[in-house]
């Protein structure tokens, strides 16, 4: 089966800037171009698709499809897609694309048996990439924008795993895209807790059993970041000395991205409390990194928050080890401050009490202070974070700050009703202390 041949591109380039996965919804798409295809049955195909932007830019997305009759569908909607996906980790097949190949991989955990009855479901979460279940234990997940290199989930996974972090959900498998186009991965297999809830919808549901368990999960965030700093002769997670430049190139990074934010903000009144205000933000950042250290630079999740953390049988399962959807795949497995993700725990605190009705007085800063003691706690030991509470503190409020920043640009091209939110902390992070 050809797409190139059975598939108008047009109709293509409709489906994918549809979808909640596509990332370029704040630019103007030029068109859609099918770069390269595999055949993983009759009628069923992995597909490398590039869209083109008016501004000469351009991103890659896999595309699962399946044609029936002359038509074609989405086919990772079809039940019979994922249990062949699994069917294909299992036995790490190898397929043959037109210009590349796809290869399977597996870890052996997967059960022997057949994938014919298993009962297979949407995940139904908002997220850049596509998952179902599979008889509520298997977890397909497949990623749809695809950049050259490992996907920092994968190296993650395994990494955590292999150096007997528990609080992390079993990797069983992945596949992979090799060829002249680009070395990528393309998706995951993986343990699914049917049991859990995320501490987002834990703070919707019982916000008060929320703050009962936050110090367990500083614990765990701190572990984490332990194991993540343990192993000296992998190059790809080794902890690093920063540069002497180092502190000031972080700044210099920020304060970009705070001109770029500030200088295309829209005239409209969720922002209208930080419009014009670009240079106050860019002299708060100057304030708390004109002092200070960064501390080792570790592998750290990369997009930390509430919903990436599953309590289940009493402890608490970290997830969806991407990165931030926006940015590419270089920045995700770049090192960094631990204190990045702790930052992002913090204003996921913000969210939660921003979104709970009914949220305990004082619910924000409680869950700060219950989270950062046992987090500080579970690392002082280690020589990960700067030397002193000062210079810490300072740290911290840089990454928050450069959180909200973050938040503010996605919301206002993803989820307009949100926008107050990082308003907010940008408003509260001005305040004099």
């Amino acid at each position: 089966m050809s797409l190139a041949t059975t598939l108008p591109e047009e109709a293509l380039l409709d489906f994918v800037t549809a979808q909640r996965w596509f990332g370029g919804k704040a630019r103007d798409p030029n068109g859609l171009h099918v770069l390269d295809e595999a055949e993983l049955r009759d009628g069923l195909a992995d597909v490398l698709a590039e869209v083109v932007f008016s501004a000469g830019t351009h991103e890659i997305y896999q595309l699962l499809v399946g044609v029936r009759d002359g038509e074609w569908y989405d086919a990772f909607e079809d039940p019979a897609t994922s249990r062949e996906l699994i069917q294909l980790v299992r036995s790490g097949a190898t397929i043959p694309s037109n210009e590349g190949t796809l290869e399977f991989h597996t870890l052996g955990a997967l059960a022997p048996h057949g994938t014919e009855n298993m009962v297979v479901r949407a995940l139904g979460l908002e997220q850049s990439n596509s998952s179902v279940v599979l008889d509520d234990e298997l977890i397909v997940k497949a990623y749809r924008r695809i950049e050259a290199g490992p996907n920092p989930e994968l190296e993650m996974l395994a990494f955590l795993t292999s150096h007997g972090f528990g609080n992390v959900a079993d990797l069983h498998g992945w596949w992979s895209y090799s060829g002249p186009l680009m070395d990528a991965t393309l998706g995951i297999v993986q343990r699914y807790l049917p049991d859990a809830v995320d501490g987002w919808a834990l703070a919707q549901r019982d916000p008060d059993a929320l703050a009962t368990r936050l110090r367990r999960l500083g614990e765990v965030i701190g572990t984490m970041h332990l194991v993540l700093a343990s192993e000296p002769s992998d190059p790809a997670f080794c902890p690093e000395e920063p540069s002497a430049e180092a502190l000031g190139l972080l700044t210099a990074t920020i304060d970009e991205e705070i001109d770029q934010v500030f200088a295309q903000l829209p005239d409209v009144e969720a922002v209208a409390p930080i419009a014009g205000r670009g240079d106050e933000v860019r002299g708060l950042l100057r304030d708390n990194t004109h002092f200070g250290t960064l501390g080792k630079l570790i592998r750290t999740h990369g997009d930390l928050h509430l919903a990436q953390a599953l309590w289940t049988e009493g402890d608490w399962v970290v997830v969806d080890f991407e990165g931030e959807p926006a940015r590419s795949l270089p920045e995700r497995r770049r090192k960094r401050s631990p204190l990045r993700d702790v930052a992002g725990m913090l204003r996921s605190f913000s969210y939660a009490a921003s979104a709970v009705e009914g949220a305990p007085p004082g619910f924000e800063a409680h869950a700060r202070e219950e989270f950062l003691a046992a987090y500080r706690l579970a690392v002082q030991a280690a020589g990960i974070l700067p030397e002193g509470e000062q210079a810490i503190d300072r740290l911290l409020k840089v990454f928050e700050l450069e959180k909200a920043v973050y938040e503010l640009r996605y919301e206002l091209n993803n989820r307009p009703d949100w926008v107050h939110v990082p308003v907010g902390a940008i408003l509260q992070l001005m305040e004099p202390e």
